[in-house]
Formats: structure tokens, sequence, C-alpha cells
């Protein structure tokens, strides 16, 4: 992977960090309620939920690869079709509120991070979202297993740098989100649009 590709993707994964999800909702409301050393439990489960997704994601996508070239071609045309169809639901898609009364029992640092694991799992558009990504930044010449290293462990660190973020100032930005939180999704959701529209058609 060349480093222009690698900034690219950086900056995309940075972006993806930023946009509201389950994951990053978890790690503010736990490190509203727990604080930010037990919530790095949660934020561990989740980054090794993404990390896991990613492999199935790429490896799967890989051995399609190897059987025709034109495959990672088709799966750049279709990923740029449903990055474009993420933009337009989270462009429509409400403010985020949080339920400021909710008290939810400490159960232990076990207990958090499979909140995080599942949160980043149970849902089957998070395998769909980077079976449309990842295709976008990956390359047939190149060994899979070294692409795999570099765009999970990207994410890995960004996902992680970002949530432990959140839940620092979990409290600072509650009101922030509550206020603006449904352009922030319109600013999220017209950047998916225009990742959908351009990446396919580079090289």
């Amino acid at each position: 992977m060349s480093l222009d590709t690698w900034f690219l993707y950086l900056i995309a994964v940075t972006g993806l960090a930023f946009a509201p999800g389950p994951n990053g909702m978890l790690a503010l409301s736990h490190g509203a309620m727990y604080g930010r050393k037990k919530a790095l439990a949660t934020i561990c489960g989740g980054v090794s939920g993404f990390i896991l997704v990613i492999a199935l994601s790429m490896f799967g996508i890989g051995s399609l690869m190897m059987a025709s070239s034109h495959v990672l071609t088709v799966f750049k045309w279709l990923g740029g079709a449903y990055l474009i169809y993420l933009g337009i639901q989270l462009w429509r898609s409400p403010g985020i509120q949080m339920n400021q009364d909710v008290q939810i029992a400490d159960k232990g640092h076990a207990s958090r991070y499979r909140q995080g694991l599942l949160a980043a799992i149970a849902n089957p558009k998070v395998l769909l979202f980077f079976g449309a990504f990842l295709p976008q930044f990956m390359n047939t010449e190149q060994p899979l297993w070294l692409q795999f290293v570099i765009l999970a462990g990207t994410f890995a660190v960004v996902e992680f740098c970002v949530e432990f973020m959140v839940a620092c100032i979990a409290n600072q930005l509650r009101p922030w989100l509550e206020k603006s939180g449904q352009r922030f999704n319109r600013g999220c959701g017209t950047v998916f649009a225009l990742l959908g529209a351009s990446l396919p058609l580079s090289q």
C-alpha cells in the first residue's frame, strides 16, 4: 500500500470513527457513568470486535478476488452504491439523544468488554459496511495478510483513540450532541455519499 493510499484511508477511518454509532454511544455513556478508566474495557471490547469483522470482511473478499480479478471492481461499484445509501440514511437520521436518568449497575470489566465486543459484531450492517469500504483500499498484487495488518491496525488505533477521547469528555459532549446531533449526522452522511461516488472511480 502506498503512503498516499494509506493517508486517504487514515482520513476516511478517522471520519468513520467520529461518526455516531453503537460503540461510540457506548463509550460515551460508560465514560459518563463509570469514568474513563472503567470505560477502557468497553473500548477494548469494541476494538476487538471491529478487528474480527475486518478479518471476516477482508479474507472473505480476498478469497473471491483470488478467483477473479474482476471481483474487486464489482465490489467497488456495489460498495460505492452502499456507501451512498448509508450516507442518505445517516443524513435522514435524527439527532442523538441520551437518557440521563438511566442508571446501569457496573458488573465489572468482563461485562463491559463483552458489551463493547457485541456492539461491534452484533449488527450485520457493520460487516456489510466493511465489505463495501475496505475493497476501495485493497490491492490484488500485494499480500492480503500484510494489508490486513495495516488496515485493521490503523483502524484499531484510530477507533481506540476516538472512543477514549469521547469517554474522557463524556459529560461535556452530552449537551453538544443533544443540541447539534442532527447537523453532525448530516455532515457525516455527506462525507459517506461523496466517498461512495468518488472511490469506485479511483485507480
